[in-house]
């Protein structure tokens, strides 16, 4: 993004993307817990940010709200993130703080599905041709109708996902993906259809395309009401 700041600190509709992506959650009442997870200097700002409780919303109040300090790579982080969760808890979700725009309709099929089968995450089917590519040469087109795009949230049976965990840093494992952990720990990951406006905010063209949508949805909202 190169703006000097965490993406998630920069604005969509003069609200920080990391507000809109934690009200997402925090509007169920099936989440119960939120945790935040970033990096050390980050820590003390965003408890100050999130002590604030009114920036969510009234939905969560009575829930918690943490923030942990993450680790070197992705998979680090999530780990830190849960140790920190409550052992109670049934079903973890992993999300991308960078993805304001999830539904609620997404974040309750793939709860639902972890419940039923374990392990589930949002994705779309891909709709460009991929390429494998070695050394600037083309060396094979995967079957596009078998690819899909993976999204988040991703969610996992609590326990499941602590013992892929474990097994992988007993391993030394380092995989692109929390399901890619799951999966080498020999459990089955379902896909759950997701929404092509779910999109990940990396870019200045995404943040214009992020913010039109948010638009369109509180212009649609205000029409319903």
């Amino acid at each position: 993004m190169k703006a000097g700041i965490n993406k998630v600190f920069l604005e969509l509709l003069s609200e920080p993307i990391l507000c809109h992506t934690l009200r997402a959650f925090a509007a169920l009442p099936e989440v119960q817990e939120l945790i935040v997870v970033t990096g050390r200097d980050e820590v003390e700002p965003l408890r100050c940010l999130l002590a604030d409780r009114t920036v969510l919303g009234p939905a969560e109040a009575s829930k918690s709200i943490k923030v942990v300090e993450g680790g070197s790579e992705r998979q680090y982080s999530v780990w830190n993130g849960l140790k920190a969760s409550s052992e109670e808890s049934d079903v973890v979700l992993v999300h991308d703080a960078a993805r304001p725009l999830v539904s609620r309709a997404t974040i309750e099929a793939v709860i639902e599905a972890a419940r039923q089968y374990g392990a589930a995450i949002a994705a779309v089917p891909e709709k460009n041709t991929v390429k494998v590519v070695e050394d600037g040469i083309v060396t094979a087109t995967p079957d596009r109708a078998k690819l899909w795009a993976v999204q988040t949230p991703q969610g996992f049976s609590r326990s499941l996902l602590v013992a892929a965990n474990e097994k992988a840093e007993a391993d030394g494992f380092l995989g692109t993906d929390d399901a890619s952990l799951v999966e080498r720990y020999g459990a089955k990951v379902h896909v759950v259809m997701d929404s092509y406006e779910n999109i990940k905010v990396t870019t200045p063209e995404d943040l214009v395309v992020a913010e039109a949508l948010l638009q369109k949805r509180q212009e649609c909202k205000e029409c319903k009401d």
